[in-house]
């Protein structure tokens, strides 16, 4: 039976269209097929991020051809087989079929192929070995990711353990699609051969690694991915192991957030969490974020006036992160979602008075105007950020015995 994909804009938009009509141009109708997210979120109705193209062409060719239908080119990744065209501003991933000629866990060594089975059969899962031609219609070669995508399956192509063996990052990959896609029990040969291999995951670079944990912990509802994980001996070899997945699993009942995700992953450190970061190669900002977040605890039965100095002497994010820490620990749901939303709404106004201030009521630059400063900093937060009264303040800090 044909199936073929309806209502797709991405499918007919004049930019799709001249591209596969440029590859069309040098190689004939059948030589270019969508491949993977963009097929199989098409079959289940999900948005479409990226659109991929998979071709017989070779990367020289995908070039000329682009050329010759006035389409620019990017050689993203040539030795690979991939080229990006750039069409009405839109990105599109070409890559020649391929089929591997040797792989070491990490990387593969590739080969082109003109044969659209040998290239569905590199791939890691069914549901992602999809294809469709430019009119929309349906290939499965595996004769089983169709429905796989439909029933929410995640199975590897062919023998889990080889899939896995050629690139270990499909461990990882097998539980975040699990987590984004899946439905029912998990495929019982996929689950056993990412935990008979979950040592591979260690060969693998740190951002690597971070970046699909991430993506996984984006899923809107990764616990049953990461009780596979945890239970398979996966999730202690890419972050610390915790003690409980308690905190975890009540974050994801508050926050889609994955920083925050992770965060409850991690230890209730902040040294350690420190460690955690650098060894999965996060970004500073990321890292500072996760630190703060347990730096210190917040108490959500604080004042309006006590929750405004945290975020002006924490800031705004680290003040959040903390108090949805504290709601997934238990807090009362009300009570942190009204700090929440004054944290939200209020802007920090900028501190009133500086050193021009001080030398203006007659002291000389030096140490003292630092203490000054602080001394006065302290106590207009202390008093909640009037704004007003400040030379008078001033005086009265200047006039006390230093």
């Amino acid at each position: 039976m044909s199936r073929v994909l309806e209502g797709q804009d991405w499918l007919t938009a004049d930019a799709t269209r001249a591209v596969m009509a440029a590859l069309a141009a040098a190689g004939g109708a059948d030589c270019a097929r969508f491949v993977g997210g963009c097929v199989r979120n098409a079959v289940l109705g999900a948005p479409i991020d990226d659109v991929d193209v998979a071709t017989v062409l070779t990367p020289e060719a995908v070039v000329q051809a682009l050329k010759a239908a006035g389409l620019k080119s990017v050689p993203t990744g040539m030795e690979h087989g991939t080229v990006t065209a750039i069409s009405e501003r839109q990105p599109f991933e070409i890559t020649t079929l391929r089929r591997d000629v040797s792989t070491d866990g990490r990387r593969a060594t590739v080969a082109f192929t003109d044969d659209w089975a040998e290239d569905a059969a590199r791939r890691d899962f069914r549901l992602n070995a999809l294809y469709a031609d430019a009119d929309g219609l349906i290939l499965d070669p595996t004769g089983a990711g169709y429905e796989d995508a439909l029933a929410g399956r995640i199975v590897f192509v062919g023998e889990p353990e080889q899939r896995i063996r050629e690139d270990y990052l499909r461990i990882l990959r097998f539980y975040r699609f699990f987590a984004w896609y899946g439905r029912g029990a998990p495929d019982a040969a996929a689950v056993s051969a990412c935990a008979a291999l979950a040592e591979g995951v260690e060969q693998l670079s740190a951002e690597r690694v971070s970046k699909e944990l991430l993506k996984l912990l984006a899923a809107p509802d990764p616990r049953a991915a990461v009780r596979l994980m945890d239970q398979a001996g996966v999730l202690g070899r890419v972050a610390p192991q915790p003690e409980s997945l308690t905190l975890f699993e009540a974050m994801v009942g508050v926050s889609a957030d994955p920083v925050l995700r992770l965060s409850a992953l991690l230890p209730d450190e902040a040294e350690a969490v420190r460690a955690a970061a650098l060894k999965l190669r996060l970004s500073n900002a990321q890292r500072d974020r996760l630190v703060e977040a347990v730096a210190e605890r917040i108490d959500p039965a604080m004042s309006e006036a006590e929750t405004r100095a945290a975020i002006w002497r924490a800031g705004r994010q680290a003040v959040e992160d903390r108090l949805y820490r504290a709601w997934a620990s238990g807090a009362d749901a009300g009570v942190v979602q009204r700090l929440l939303a004054l944290a939200t709404a209020w802007t920090p106004p900028k501190l009133p008075v500086g050193g021009k201030d001080l030398a203006r009521l007659g002291l000389q630059p030096g140490p003292e105007t630092g203490r000054l400063l602080k001394a006065f900093e302290d106590g207009w937060i202390a008093d909640d950020f009037p704004d007003h009264g400040h030379e008078a303040r001033l005086k009265a800090l200047m006039a006390r015995p230093g």
